[in-house]
């Protein structure tokens, strides 16, 4: 009788231990992602021209192309080694509580960093997922958002004002998940493959938003430049992709190759683009316009 009481109390502790831990803040969405390229003039052209996005200068160091869209940013640094097949650097969310969220991965048993850093754009702090993958999280200064929409006058025109999920290449989905899932609360949104049955992408929406990482699954080891860039991507939301394709026709843009506009197994309407370094920046349409493939949609259609 002694014995089970002792098991009892030990696993009330444990419960209470758990229970007693320190919260998690909200993550809210992407805030911004950074790439690599060896083309920065082709790069700006890219952005400005053909997508019409705002280009800002550079605030950290090691960075030379900063492009807004809406509230949230795509960036660049010069590529550190132009054979390297991995254009991207590093994925950053945003959240309403850095230091907060520091403490409570450092309680998960995730490596943090001893203490945030404060910059002009925000409070950040940076650890590794199980993967290796560099992810970031920011707490912007208070009113930023807000003080994003007033910079420009008149403001742009741009293909999209929201960046709605990016992608990278994933191994160890079980490793991952344990990470993004269990630890950070995402949850899955949508998973689906080339084929019925299969998953090859799996969308894990934010505890506390719309947007999502897509874990790019059943990629070959050791890929080229080209697929790695279709891989390693991010995808900008838009409400008629017939009304973008226009819009970027009138910036000079034609349908070529990949990029022509088509449905994809999840539904919804999308357009590839690709910049010089050949990294996908996918245009998707909201919501979807026919019943997805694989499986359905598990949470909230972001919007503009």
């Amino acid at each position: 009788m002694s014995r089970i009481l002792g098991w009892i109390f030990i696993f009330a502790t444990a419960a209470f231990a758990q229970q007693s831990g320190p919260p998690r803040p909200k993550i809210t969405g992407i805030d911004h992602v950074v790439f690599y390229t060896t083309s920065p003039d082709a790069n700006l052209r890219f952005y400005t021209q053909l997508l019409g996005l705002e280009s800002f200068p550079p605030i950290e160091p090691g960075q030379i192309q900063r492009f807004r869209i809406g509230s949230q940013w795509v960036e660049y640094e010069a590529a550190p080694d132009a054979k390297s097949a991995n254009r991207m650097d590093h994925l950053a969310f945003r959240t309403d509580d850095a230091e907060a969220l520091r403490v409570y991965l450092g309680a998960a048993g995730i490596k943090v960093p001893d203490s945030v850093n404060s910059s002009r754009k925000g409070t950040t702090f940076i650890v590794k997922d199980p993967e290796g993958n560099p992810i970031e999280f920011l707490q912007p200064p208070r009113g930023a958002l807000a003080r994003i929409y007033r910079v420009g006058d008149p403001r742009p025109d741009p293909v999209s004002r929201r960046l709605i999920h990016a992608g990278f290449i994933v191994r160890d989905r079980t490793a991952e998940d344990h990470f993004y899932k269990d630890i950070l609360g995402f949850h899955l949104y949508w998973h689906g493959g080339m084929k019925d049955g299969d998953t090859d992408w799996a969308a894990m929406q934010v505890p506390d938003g719309t947007d999502w990482l897509e874990y790019m699954l059943n990629i070959e080891p050791n890929p080229n430049l080209q697929t790695t860039g279709v891989m390693n991507h991010i995808s900008l939301g838009v409400r008629d992709m017939k009304q973008a394709q226009a819009k970027m026709e009138s910036h000079g843009w034609k349908p070529h190759g990949e990029e022509t506009m088509q449905i994809g197994k999840d539904g919804k309407w999308q357009l590839n683009l690709f910049d010089p370094d050949f990294t996908r920046v996918e245009l998707m349409e909201f919501k979807p316009v026919q019943k997805p493939c694989c499986s359905d949609f598990q949470g909230p259609h972001p919007s503009e």
